[in-house]
């Protein structure tokens, strides 16, 4: 008897399962909160020098607003005022036009700058704008920095203490340190918390699906894999209303953190894998949820005739006191084989995914009106990839959701600025693809490895992930190089990604492996669920 049996003896998708899921997504809904968090906190408004220090008491002063713009401050080819820039004194012939700015002298801005905005952001709390508008872009790369860290901490506590005990350290770790992000005093303390707050939430986002994916059985799992990730997909089209009412970034990051308060009390309900709790020997502790389980799905009779020892053989373990690592990764030829291939497609679904979002306002619209456009694209991204998964297989529709989002931001590169609505929807549609390409790979990340390295696996595919994140706002800032390049390594990125896919197995309707000895020696698991049941 395998655990899919014992999984589909007790109900592998009642509302036991269902509660879980409800319980997970409380956490779940600060993952795209937190994630584009920067895009509403870091915006960069209209603004010039403030030239309050040209006023010499003399004719300057009885100027109007726009007088003095135009005295004061030189004028851009677009025809709006330069916004590092101002004039050394004030030039009075400009007001009738007698005279070319080109020769006037200028220097930079020296008395701060004045914002054209209703609301305040790291840019006009710190002044990170001309020379130091790449520190507010960083802000991003800082936090899936600790993103990318976390992954790979949380990973190994995942799977050596437990995926309940891992998200509550996540729990705890980024309530504290969002919070206190919220309360900085300056940039340099900002960038720590968001670092930290990265690191802790990373332990949110993959511990979570692990523990649900455990919980399923085989034919549900699809059906699990993307009802969890429509929480990103509800809150991401939220994200944009919140931060259009909440004006102040302190209280936007504060609001954003507060779900997990909630997460927290939650926590106490929520059981452990006993998927997990087998492979460590720990059968009491795994027959006591697997009791609960079938109490709360109407299959108690089951549980009553199974008795805790006979759950050992249900996994068989190589070593119980084993301790697994991510040097497990690499020490054997087909797990390391799968450990490359993983991190390639990893970070080409997440670099032009990120790159897609942070640069929303190079669509040609207001940023609140595009994201709440990526947030609604995602829901029939959800559906399509549904459909392409249960009728084409994992592989294939992770390979080519790639390739059309390469393709996505290929195609933009030759759609001219002025067509503002139309680069927007080509956007939109790469958002999309992209979307689905990051729906899928969680879940066919998670039946790739097996149950001793599962965490271990995915918390290292999040790191190479992480580190395409923490790169794509960098990339975007190469569009002073080239304003394509920063599209073209996008969609080379995509392509690559999506063709490597093709080298990684079908894991559709096969049995969870629960050993590093399973994927190293596979034997045919593609054990529909029905079959499972029917086994001794």
């Amino acid at each position: 008897m395998k655990f899919e049996n014992v999984l589909a003896e007790v109900d592998g998708f009642g509302r036991f399962q269902l509660m879980i899921i409800l319980m997970t997504v409380i956490p779940r809904m600060t993952l795209p909160l937190h994630f584009l968090l920067n895009n509403f906190v870091a915006i960069i408004p209209s603004h010039h020098c403030d030239i309050s220090s040209l006023d010499d008491g003399g004719y300057f002063g009885n100027l109007s607003q726009e007088e003095r713009l135009i005295v004061g401050i030189p004028v851009q080819e677009d025809g709006t005022p330069n916004s590092c820039q101002m004039f050394a004194e004030p030039q009075y012939h400009l007001l009738l036009n007698s005279s070319s700015m080109t020769e006037l002298l200028t220097v930079p801005c020296q008395n701060g700058w004045v914002y054209d905005t209703f609301r305040s952001s790291l840019a006009t709390e710190w002044d990170l704008v001309c020379d130091k508008r790449k520190m507010n872009r960083a802000t991003a790369t800082i936090f899936f920095l600790g993103v990318m860290f976390g992954a790979a901490a949380f990973g190994y506590i995942s799977d050596r203490f437990g995926r309940k005990n891992s998200l509550l350290v996540s729990y705890v770790t980024t309530s504290l340190f969002g919070f206190t992000s919220a309360l900085s005093y300056n940039f340099t303390m900002f960038a720590v918390m968001r670092f930290l707050t990265g690191f802790g939430i990373s332990g949110i986002s993959i511990a979570s699906i692990v523990l649900c994916i455990e919980w399923v059985d085989i034919k549900h799992r699809t059906k699990v894999g993307v009802l969890m990730s429509l929480d990103w997909s509800i809150f991401t089209t939220l994200l944009p209303v919140v931060a259009y009412f909440v004006n102040d970034w302190r209280v936007l990051t504060a609001t954003v953190t507060s779900p997990l308060i909630l997460a927290m009390i939650s926590w106490w309900w929520l059981p452990e894998s006993a998927r997990w709790l087998i492979s460590n020997g720990k059968v009491k502790a795994a027959h006591f949820y697997l009791k609960k389980c079938a109490k709360v799905n109407g299959r108690e009779q089951f549980m009553a005739d199974l008795k805790p020892e006979s759950l050992s053989k249900v996994i068989l373990v190589e070593n119980e006191n084993r301790k697994y690592s991510y040097v497990d990764l690499v020490r054997t030829p087909r797990m390391r084989r799968l450990a490359i291939l993983t991190a390639i497609v990893w970070f080409g679904v997440a670099c032009p995914y990120y790159g897609i979002i942070f640069n929303v306002s190079g669509f040609g619209l207001n940023i609140y009106i595009t994201q709440l456009i990526y947030g609604l694209i995602e829901l029939p991204a959800k559906a399509l990839i549904y459909f392409a998964m249960n009728k084409v297989g994992r592989r294939s529709s992770q390979g080519g959701a790639l390739v059309l989002t390469g393709l996505c931001i290929f195609c933009n590169m030759f759609v001219p600025q002025d067509m503002g609505l139309f680069r927007t929807a080509v956007g939109a549609l790469g958002k999309m693809f992209a979307e689905a390409s990051f729906t899928c790979v969680y879940l066919y990340t998670t039946e790739l490895y097996p149950t001793v390295m599962r965490q271990n696996g995915l918390g290292y595919s999040s790191f190479m992930a992480r580190i395409g994140v923490s790169v794509s706002p960098l990339i975007i800032l190469l569009e002073e190089v080239w304003g394509h390049l920063p599209s073209t390594i996008f969609s080379l990125v995509a392509f690559t990604a999506g063709l490597t896919c093709y080298l990684l197995p079908e894991t559709q309707n096969i049995r969870l492996p629960e050993t590093i000895e399973e994927v190293e020696h596979p034997r045919r698991r593609s054990i529909s669920a029905s079959d499972e049941k029917s086994q001794p």
